[in-house]
């Protein structure tokens, strides 16, 4: 999907999506007020946008490999620290969120998919002092940026493990039980995402959140959140555009939000 049909949408997303005087569920309603549309600005933030500044201006060269659908932008194999902190990295409106749902919720067992330079990892470690993150990333250059990043902030609670998803996620699996968070946000390609998906489904419990990146990026992605709303084990999700979230309350009425954020 070009940009310009991208930008189309996101207005017509504006003008469609649901306040929350439109919301009657309770779960939906508390998470909108407390979490979704909290714009405190905390301390902690500043450290995180601080680092991202400085990437921002970093025009080292690195060579990656891209095993997902790459990037709207940019698809060559050579780029600099700054292109893909300006096209790669998640905004800080969507990296505190992150930040927030776990506050929020307060997950134990952490799984990333795409740890890129580590903006959101760190947002989401920084949540919570007792939370164990596991980041996967394909590039391995990207990864040792990322390791750098996190050794700037004093983060010590992220695994970072490189390679192809297809194959580093499997191993990763058959050695845990349950995730309570998994951040969906590499590959922006149809079938990867849903069997990604899907093998995670297997390592989720009631009160896991699956966060899903770029769901509207594509045609292609934007046909992997309708099956993802559509499976038996899903209850509860909310569009916010550039994010889905995904609840598995068996307590809760099955029930899909568009959510303007």
């Amino acid at each position: 999907m070009n940009n310009l049909k991208l930008i189309i949408k996101y207005f017509k997303y504006r003008i469609t999506a649901n306040s929350k005087h439109d919301i009657h569920s309770p779960f939906v309603f508390q998470l909108l007020t407390k979490v979704i549309n909290n714009k405190s600005v905390l301390s902690v933030f500043k450290e995180v946008e601080n680092l991202r500044s400085l990437l921002l201006k970093d025009k080292t060269e690195i060579r990656i490999e891209d095993f997902g659908a790459g990037s709207l932008k940019n698809k060559t194999k050579i780029k600099t620290v700054a292109k893909i902190a300006r096209n790669a990295a998640k905004q800080p409106k969507y990296a505190q969120l992150l930040y927030r749902l776990v506050k929020h919720f307060q997950p134990v067992n952490l799984l990333e998919l795409g740890t890129s330079l580590g903006i959101s990892t760190a947002y989401m470690s920084k949540a919570s002092s007792t939370n164990k993150i596991t980041t996967i990333e394909g590039s391995e250059n990207i990864a040792n940026i990322a390791i750098d990043n996190f050794n700037r902030l004093n983060i010590s609670n992220i695994q970072v493990i490189t390679g192809n998803f297809d194959v580093q996620l499997p191993v990763l699996l058959e050695h845990t039980s349950t995730f309570d968070f998994v951040f969906f946000d590499g590959n922006h390609r149809k079938q990867p995402t849903l069997s990604y998906f899907e093998a995670c489904l297997q390592h989720k419990h009631n009160d896991s959140i699956f966060v899903f990146d770029d769901i509207h990026w594509s045609l292609e992605m934007e046909e992997v959140w309708e099956l993802i709303k559509q499976s038996p084990e899903v209850t509860v999700t909310i569009d916010l555009f550039f994010i889905g979230l995904v609840f598995f309350r068996k307590e809760s009425t099955k029930e899909h939000f568009t959510i303007r954020f």
